[in-house]
């Protein structure tokens, strides 16, 4: 059975990698490579969420109002949001994600996307339709 945990182990590794190199590409295309964790975990949360706030935004992330505003004022350099106010009530800001904040934010439905594409290149009609049916016995 060692052999075969190790050759799975490799296996899985493998696609990890390749979807690695997949997510590294997005970013590398946004012009972006040096992001942080938290920096993608921010915009995929804004993505999420749409209409955020920075209070709201604090309390999601469990982090104070200046640190919630350094980050967004960091991605904001980076071209990735940009702040909008309220037209009801001018006090209020939101926070917007570019067209390049969205692709980053989005990046690991891409690269997803990416290691699929491969897999079909990669493999045949019977050998995807038997790789399906054994990652869907995987809970």
């Amino acid at each position: 059975m060692g052999e075969n945990t190790d050759l799975l182990a490799d296996a899985v590794g493998n696609l990890l990698r390749i979807q690695n190199e997949c997510s590294c590409a997005v970013f590398n295309e946004c012009g972006l490579a040096d992001l942080t964790i938290k920096q993608v975990a921010c915009l995929k949360l804004i993505d999420r969420e749409g209409d955020i706030t920075f209070s709201r935004l604090a309390e999601i992330t469990r982090t104070s109002r200046p640190t919630t505003s350094e980050m967004v004022d960091r991605c904001a350099r980076m071209e990735c949001v940009y702040r909008e106010r309220s037209p009801d009530d001018r006090r209020v800001q939101y926070i917007r994600l570019t067209e390049k904040g969205r692709q980053i934010a989005r990046a690991e439905e891409t690269a997803l996307a990416r290691l699929v594409e491969r897999l079909v290149r990669s493999l045949d009609r019977g050998e995807l339709d038997l790789l399906v049916r054994l990652l869907e016995k995987v809970r």
